[in-house]
């Protein structure tokens, strides 16, 4: 069955970025505000004029850059960092020594915190303090001391900027945490599907052949012997299964990516029919024959596509069963009941029943009729399969789904 691979990217630092780059334009923004109300008391405006349209056109022009992790090189912080800082040391020539003795405003003002966020969201904490330093250093130069504001902003940016630094770091490990987690999830999904497959085709006829092979005598047994054996060999896998290495992306930008794997077609090879539910009757009625009886109501029995075919081959999984444990010669009967909060199917035989404690045995030895092909199945599209069986007076399958279920795994794959 043609199978496509889904891919999912999770990243919270896609809504820092743009928060950043939101707040590199109000804080330019408003840094030209400031230095426009006190244009008059600047004795060399021309310094700021100057500055200021290098850090209009700069923080427009490299709005792509602080998109996200990849667009925002060390060599592009680097530049950014240098040009809060000019700017920093520029104040003295344009301002006045009084207005900056009376903790006046730098020419970037707030904006050189924008660039030492984007430290942080690049690099983490330690990338924050290393951006921080330089910045606190040309504050007190501009200032000539350290006065307790200088010092009190200084702290700030620096506490700050590590602190938004940890937590990306924290983000970036619990999406790694959580891609791995799903990843692991949707493998176990595929692997219980793959385990239903097989025991409804290739393990089915390996016993067979064993079982015949055994009959027959002479080659045909020693043919039946190795299917016995390849038959527990595949069990063992089934049971057991492998969990794929998860996959992080190698660009933080892109945030953790989790592969799963998608349907393409259904069973019988066509594209997979999404355009609304299915009348579960029509599944069914295949299985219909001398020695199964089906029982089902007049009127349509409508389920989401996906959620009739897990349990139709839920039925012919019970059905298989009949006929293994029960022998070609027994009888069985379906019975479908479309009621208003579910449609419940019943499958029930006259053979010998099922002796206690059998099935945890079953599954103990990896024989997954049950526990896979039939409850794995129900449990899959949100249903439920119950079991009740009495040495000597049959077997009874009650197979029940809810007739409007939150989205299953059934519908989602």
């Amino acid at each position: 069955m043609p199978r496509r691979e889904r891919v999912m990217r999770m990243s919270v630092e896609l809504p820092l970025w743009r928060a950043l780059a939101g707040y590199r334009v109000l804080t330019m923004l408003y840094a030209v505000g400031l230095f426009a109300t006190a244009y008059d008391r600047f004795p060399r405006p021309w310094i700021a004029v100057a500055y200021y349209c290098v850090l209009c056109v700069w923080t427009l022009a490299t709005l792509p850059r602080v998109a996200n992790a990849a667009s925002c090189t060390k060599r592009f912080l680097a530049v950014d960092l240098a040009l809060a800082v000019t700017g920093i040391l520029l104040t003295p020539l344009a301002d006045t020594q009084a207005r900056i003795a009376d903790d006046g405003p730098t020419l970037p003002s707030i904006w050189t915190a924008g660039s030492v966020l984007a430290f942080a969201l690049k690099g983490g904490w330690r990338w924050a303090a290393l951006a921080s330093t330089p910045v606190a250093v040309a504050n007190l130069i501009e200032r000539g001391s350290p006065a307790r504001d200088t010092v009190h902003n200084v702290i700030l940016v620096w506490v700050a900027s590590i602190a938004i630094g940890y937590v990306v770091e924290v983000a970036r490990a619990s999406e790694r945490t959580l891609a791995r987690a799903l990843e692991i999830e949707a493998a176990t999904r595929e692997r219980e599907r793959l385990a239903r497959d097989i025991h409804d085709g290739v393990l089915q006829v390996l016993a067979m052949v064993q079982r015949r092979g055994a009959v027959l005598g002479g080659e045909a047994a020693e043919l039946g012997r190795l299917a016995g054996e390849q038959e527990v060999a595949l069990r063992t896998l089934v049971s057991g299964g492998l969990v794929p290495v998860s996959r992080v992306s190698q660009d933080v930008a892109e945030g953790a990516v989790v592969r799963m794997v998608d349907d393409e077609a259904d069973e019988d090879g066509g594209e997979r029919d999404r355009s609304g539910p299915v009348d579960l009757r029509s599944l069914l009625a295949r299985w219909a024959g001398s020695r199964v009886s089906l029982a089902e109501p007049g009127a349509p029995v409508l389920l989401p596509p996906g959620v009739a075919r897990e349990m139709a081959a839920a039925v012919g999984a019970a059905l298989d069963n009949v006929r293994r444990h029960a022998g070609e010669e027994a009888r069985a009967w379906i019975l479908v009941e479309d009621e208003p909060e579910c449609v419940l199917v019943t499958v029930r035989d006259d053979g010998p029943g099922i002796p206690e404690g059998r099935l945890a045995q079953a599954e103990g030895e990896g024989r997954l009729g049950v526990a896979q092909s039939i409850k794995g199945r129900l449990r899959d599209i949100g249903g439920t399969a119950e079991l009740v069986s009495v040495p000597g007076q049959g077997t009874e399958v009650e197979l029940k789904v809810p007739r409007n279920p939150k989205k299953t795994k059934a519908e989602s794959r």
